[in-house]
């Protein structure tokens, strides 16, 4: 961030701030930086602005609006609150210091200098290049609304809007970096959030000192919650504007980066990356459903390979009636190698998919189950039960609504695996036992990852593991300490 004390203040001769605009944003060197020179009561008028981030039209009609000035007044000692009436537009300010005016042109408004004025006019015209709000490829929903957030944060400041008519929604604006100088808006309701959360997550934003946001809210995360080789997700990301308001109205801040489409929410717990807004779409009997489908899912994403692993390796283990289980030929590759090498191989497909054009997709798609999958157990390199259980595995990873979290558990589902090949039921409970204490140790923004498990919490439990009507969900949840705890005033 600037120190404000070594600003440079606007000067009254408008070459100084010509020369300063050359040397320091490349007027006449960089083809983007538009220039203007206008007479506007016998005074030089100097307005820049960047042809990639700006209306075109509505800087024709401001221009028009200045040279009429010299048909219609006189008053050569009051140039600029002439001008200032005449900047039709709804959006005007005056800066005084050479740094706020570059910072503001380089955020798409529009700068006008005038000789003489120790203040300068900023005019907001942005008009960002992006694409229309359209629905998340990994947010959908059979039924529900189809608009989801952009790369252009004022689209998406009012798309939240839309959804949330309080008076007291904040949108607060800062930039990051020195030389990207990336907007980020922190959102919140003032009377629900907690002002101690508003104030810290303001604070580590502010102490951010980097040349620029290339990965723009990936990169706020990690300063914001100092993950560490921690690999769970410390914060919730969205696409969707519904997912944010529902999160607003609970006490959550919420991080909006220019140039992302996905909005970082906070404080989150573990519990809060296995929701999806599906669930929320359907009836509550229905709801409950996904929700505990899903649930099986992600624990069999986690726990079933080295589970059915240590079935394999211990056969003393199995009841008689369950004696089936297990690879009738054991092959010449150890199971434990077989399961490691197709897991990764899944993973092989994950990114060939998103890197293959769509449409050869589907060939790629043929090639891995037919070819591949069929060929590599005839030739006897896998085990066909192998192969049962990684894909029944891999598609509990597949259902998890974040990616961020799947990943995060099929780096456990690993680790777990090697343990329990290595020491066997030992391996396996001592595997399983750390996991269950790493998510305990692990904190949010200073907000415990396993509530409302740990601290105990029988109401929030209930509304975790059961999808409770709207009606009778009246308070909001205590972990993000809200000002005002009850939701239907």
């Amino acid at each position: 961030m600037k120190n404000k004390k070594n600003q440079s203040p606007i000067s009254p001769k408008i070459k100084i701030n010509e020369n300063y605009m050359k040397e320091k944003i490349g007027v006449g060197t960089s083809f983007d930086v538009g220039f203007r020179d206008v007479t506007i009561l016998k005074k030089t008028a100097h307005l820049y602005y960047l042809t990639g981030l700006c209306d075109s039209s509505i800087i024709v009609e401001l221009l028009k609006k200045l040279v009429e000035i010299n048909d219609n007044e006189s008053n050569l000692r009051k140039v600029a609150e002439i001008v200032e009436n005449r900047l039709v537009h709804q959006q005007v300010t005056r800066v005084k210091t050479m740094d706020e005016a570059v910072d503001q042109l380089l955020s798409g408004l529009i700068v006008l200098f005038i000789d003489g004025e120790d203040e300068a006019f900023v005019v907001d015209v942005r008009s960002y290049p992006g694409r229309s709000p359209q629905e998340p490829d990994t947010e959908k929903v059979v039924r529900g609304a189809r608009d989801g957030y952009t790369e252009n944060i004022i689209q998406n400041t009012a798309l939240t809007r839309r959804r949330v008519r309080d008076e007291r929604l904040r949108h607060e604006i800062v930039q990051v970096g020195e030389r990207s100088k990336t907007d980020i808006c922190i959102s919140y309701i003032k009377d629900i959030a907690d002002e101690g959360l508003v104030k810290k997550i303001k604070d580590e934003i502010n102490k951010i000192d980097i040349d620029g946001l290339s990965m723009a809210d990936k990169t706020i995360e990690e300063y914001l919650v100092k993950q560490g080789f921690n690999p769970f997700p410390l914060v919730r990301y969205t696409e969707r504007p519904d997912v944010s308001a529902n999160h607003l109205f609970e006490g959550h801040v919420l991080i909006m980066v220019d140039t992302s489409p996905s909005m970082i929410i906070t404080p989150t717990t573990y519990f809060h990356h296995v929701q999806h807004a599906e669930e929320y779409r359907q009836a509550p009997v229905i709801g409950t459903f996904i929700r505990w489908v899903r649930f099986l899912g992600i624990f069999a994403s986690v726990f079933l390979l080295p589970f059915w692993l240590l079935l394999v390796l211990e056969p003393s283990l199995l009841p008689k009636d369950l004696t089936f289980i297990g690879p009738n030929e054991t092959g010449n590759i150890p199971i434990v190698i077989q399961i490691i090498m197709a897991d990764i191989g899944i993973e092989f497909l994950r990114m060939a998919a998103i890197h293959t054009p769509t449409p050869l997709s589907t060939a790629m798609g043929l090639i891995a189950a037919v070819l591949i999958g069929q060929i590599a157990i005839d030739v006897g390199l896998f085990s066909a039960e192998v192969i049962l259980y990684v894909a029944i595995s891999a598609i509990g990873s597949f259902a998890t609504p974040s990616y961020e979290l799947s990943v995060a558990n099929k780096i456990s589902r690993i680790l777990l695996l090697i343990i329990t090949s290595i020491f066997g039921v030992p391996g396996f409970v001592i595997g399983s036992t750390l996991y269950i204490l790493l998510l305990a140790m692990t904190r949010s923004l200073n907000t415990p990852y396993l509530w409302p498990f740990i601290p105990f919490n029988i109401k929030a439990i209930v509304h975790i593991l059961i999808r409770v009507s709207v009606p009778m969900t009246k308070n909001r949840p205590s972990i993000v300490h809200p000002k005002n705890n009850y939701k239907q005033p």
